[in-house]
């Protein structure tokens, strides 16, 4: 018997992936909810088009508060969980389609692939970056409160099956959006980091970011990606040094 899904959405100033991610989810869900934080874009121009989309505002309350009030919108018994520069390749639509025929049980992961500024992204410990994105809407619950939200499955007795295909992730359009990401999420890992009682130290604000560009770019085959793979790891290194360096600032020891 066939199983009613429903796509969620979350969004806030998503004009450039929204409608992508909407066309991509409707051959493969019974309803789309979008649950938006106030776009000051065209984000709910662009939604308002499609009569099959639910479309929500509400306050932002965190990732994890947010996707889980957006979970609760769903009509139906399973969730296919979605970022909005996120896509469902045609491979991976097969396969979802193929399953909510039999009739879906448990949950479903399938990897993620990641285009960086028009480059998919096979190496830098960013593939295949496997998600569980497939849920019953009564048993799981998004958590974590400063960067990551993680899914939780709240029955332990749920297997879970690994779907062919790839969820194709827009991740960053230009190197000026990478920077400015990491400026973000820097203070927001500083922030986490004191709040875990950890300390500042020089030695490792100097290693670690060394050590990073050495796990991205030489054993994660990060050179493997040409010039992508070359800003990814640098990039990933500088992040490293913002976050120790801010957690310095934080705890009042900055030089």
């Amino acid at each position: 018997m066939s199983t009613k899904l429903s796509a969620v959405i979350i969004t806030f100033n998503e004009e450039k992936n929204i409608q992508r991610c909407i066309e991509a989810a409707l051959p493969v869900a019974d309803e789309i909810i979008i649950v938006d934080s106030f776009s000051t874009d065209n984000t709910p121009e662009i939604v308002k088009k499609y009569p099959q989309v639910k479309f929500i505002q509400h306050q932002w309350q965190g990732y994890s508060k947010t996707k889980n009030f957006a979970n609760k919108q769903a009509s139906n018994p399973y969730i296919l969980s979605l970022d909005a520069d996120e896509f469902i390749s045609e491979e991976l639509k097969e396969s979802i389609l193929k399953e909510k025929e039999k009739g879906l049980e448990g949950t479903y992961s399938f990897n993620r692939l990641t285009n960086y500024c028009g480059t998919f992204v096979k190496h830098c410990g960013w593939y295949p970056d496997a998600k569980i994105r497939i849920f019953p809407k009564e048993k799981a619950l998004w958590e974590g409160d400063f960067v990551h939200e993680t899914l939780r499955i709240t029955d332990a007795s749920l297997t879970n099956k690994h779907l062919k295909g790839d969820l194709l992730h827009y991740s960053y359009y230009t190197i000026e959006e990478h920077l400015q990401r990491i400026e973000k999420y820097s203070d927001l890992h500083a922030q986490k980091l004191k709040n875990e009682g950890k300390q500042p130290s020089v030695i490792k604000e100097i290693a670690s970011p060394a050590a990073k560009f050495i796990k991205t770019y030489i054993m994660q085959l990060g050179f493997l990606d040409g010039k992508a793979g070359w800003h990814i790891s640098r990039l990933s290194a500088k992040a490293v040094y913002l976050k120790y360096r801010k957690l310095r600032k934080l705890s009042g020891n900055e030089i």
